[in-house]
């Protein structure tokens, strides 16, 4: 199908541009490169292009018209700061480049709409010249996305008004999208928007994973521990690794995902304790195909981000989530409603301690969980279905304004 027809007065086909401000791990990107794998498949004439900061968006291949722009990289310090990943410039100057380089790229590649992630002023507010410039120019419909948990409510209204980012969202956006169901958890609870911005929102459910070219799976029965991105997954990684070292006689086997932020000192430490687990379980590089290793486990367990959530609902995984609870109590909100509906076994730190007795537990009471599918309510994965729709009706809109 064709999402909007050919712009009539420019001749050409649609354009959806994505910003995804990456300042750490893989959650803004993934999504992102999701939604426009999504949009460019229901309409062969579009193309999509992602503005994102991740250091490793060079390691993920990208669907034909789809391609990204990166931006120099900034990394966050243990108090919270920030600093720049790599040229030796600091903060207010890489965060000014980075915003000159996000102007450059709307100017030239003109899109029709932009989706920006979770972040209505992007990083350090360096999206408020190209929202202001949009917004005068009324040529781009402007979306806001937003994962289906932020944070506490009270957490989160500190934060988004510290940011200004109540008054953004309300001031430039015409839609904003909640990547879940209300029913489930409202993101957007404890943020004093007004009434005009909270009629602006869609609740398109979660975004389904598609299986993608399945290969052959590692020998089975297993199951997969991944730790997303890797670079919070240390607890949890050694966690397992304790619980298959303490008792011999826990199976099935374990295929460990090394994230790509989980390196150095830290990966040879676990390669030599994973080698001498002989076979019981083995490790693979971030580069491995996710979707095969996820097709073939007899379970999974892992991290409580967004995507990951969003694989296990999609492969219908039995899963033991273990959430982490800081900077953000984000995860452990997500994986905390997901056990109560059923679609999980949540590890919680504060209720079944982090002990390497509790994920043998875990580990062991894995496969007699129900599957995701036994408990999963109409709508709750129609998320790319809800917004190739949604892309469809701004395009409309657009090209009446452009032609009326």
């Amino acid at each position: 199908m064709s999402l909007g027809r050919q712009n009539d007065t420019t001749g050409r086909a649609p354009r959806i541009l994505f910003y995804s401000h990456d300042t750490f791990g893989l959650g803004h990107l993934r999504r992102s490169r999701a939604l426009a794998a999504a949009i460019t498949q229901a309409d062969p004439t579009a193309s999509s292009l992602i503005l994102t900061g991740s250091p490793v968006a060079g390691r993920f291949t990208f669907p034909r018209r789809v391609d990204h722009v990166r931006l120099p990289g900034v990394t966050k310090r243990a108090d919270g700061s920030y600093a720049s990943q790599t040229i030796g410039m600091g903060i207010d100057e890489v965060t000014e480049l980075r915003s000159g380089l996000i102007q450059t790229a709307v100017q030239q590649f003109d899109p029709d709409i932009l989706i920006v992630d979770k972040e209505p002023t992007g990083f350090r507010g360096e999206l408020l010249p190209t929202l202001e410039n949009l917004l005068l120019s009324q040529r781009t419909k402007l979306v806001l996305g937003l994962r289906d948990v932020l944070d506490e409510p009270e957490v989160l209204a500190a934060e988004w008004e510290r940011k200004e980012a109540t008054a953004a969202t309300e001031r430039f956006y015409h839609e904003i999208w909640v990547y879940g169901l209300r029913s489930i958890y409202d993101p957007t609870k404890g943020l004093p928007l007004n009434h005009a911005a909270q009629s602006r929102i869609h609740w398109t459910g979660y975004l389904r994973r598609d299986l993608g070219p399945i290969g052959t799976p590692p020998e089975q029965p297993y199951i997969l521990i991944t730790p997303g991105g890797g670079g919070d997954g240390k607890a949890m990684v050694n966690l397992v690794l304790s619980a298959y070292e303490k008792d011999p006689d826990l199976s099935p086997r374990a295929v460990l995902v090394y994230g790509p932020f989980l390196s150095g000192d830290l990966r040879d430490e676990f390669e030599t304790r994973v080698a001498a687990l002989n076979g019981r379980v083995t490790a693979v590089g971030f580069e491995s195909q996710i979707e095969t290793l996820f097709h073939g486990a007899a379970g999974v367990v892992c991290m409580g981000g967004y995507n990951t959530f969003c694989e296990v609902l999609s492969f219908d995984k039995r899963a033991v989530i273990v959430p982490r609870t800081s900077p953000r109590m984000e995860q452990w909100i997500r994986a905390s409603r997901a056990e109560d509906l059923g679609l999980i076994r949540m590890l919680d730190e504060f209720r079944d301690g982090l002990t390497t007795d509790s994920m043998v537990r875990a580990i062991r009471d894995l496969p007699h969980q129900p599957l995701p599918s036994q408990a999963i309510e109409q709508g709750l994965l129609d998320g790319l279905d809800y917004v190739t729709g949604r892309i469809e009706v701004l395009l409309n809109q657009e090209q009446e304004r452009a032609t009326g």
